[in-house]
């Protein structure tokens, strides 16, 4: 089994920053990417940014300006620092991960159960 599991969350007033780490554990052989998602309330989950295995990153429009992506191969973590957050940053932030098992033949994505992250004054 392989899980993800953020944190870093929380309430941040605009033009503050954040920094989000997610960490895979469990029977992990190679991972290929890992990013974040954010669903905002009523809208439809979207890419934050993601970053693969040879360090290549991208980011959605709305907040490369503003973020920096990056990841600990060792410990099989990926952080997603942001700053200049305003109001529409509001969202539950996912970790996901392209991931093959040890023994196993397939990558298969997993999902993080999110934290939620607040712009608020």
């Amino acid at each position: 089994q392989v899980q993800l599991v953020e944190s870093g969350g929380g309430l941040v007033q605009p033009g503050g920053s954040l920094r989000l780490s997610c960490a895979a554990s469990g029977n992990i052989g190679a991972i290929v990417v890992m990013g974040w998602y954010r669903q905002a309330p009523e809208k439809q989950r979207e890419l934050v940014a993601t970053i693969t295995n040879r360090d290549i990153t991208t980011y959605a429009d709305s907040v490369k300006e503003r973020s920096t992506i990056s990841r600990d191969s060792a410990e099989n973590t990926v952080y997603l620092q942001m700053n200049s957050l305003k109001p529409e940053d509001t969202a539950v932030y996912y970790c996901n991960a392209l991931i093959k098992q040890s023994g196993g033949v397939a990558f298969m994505m997993y999902w993080g159960k999110g934290t939620l992250v607040t712009v608020s004054s």
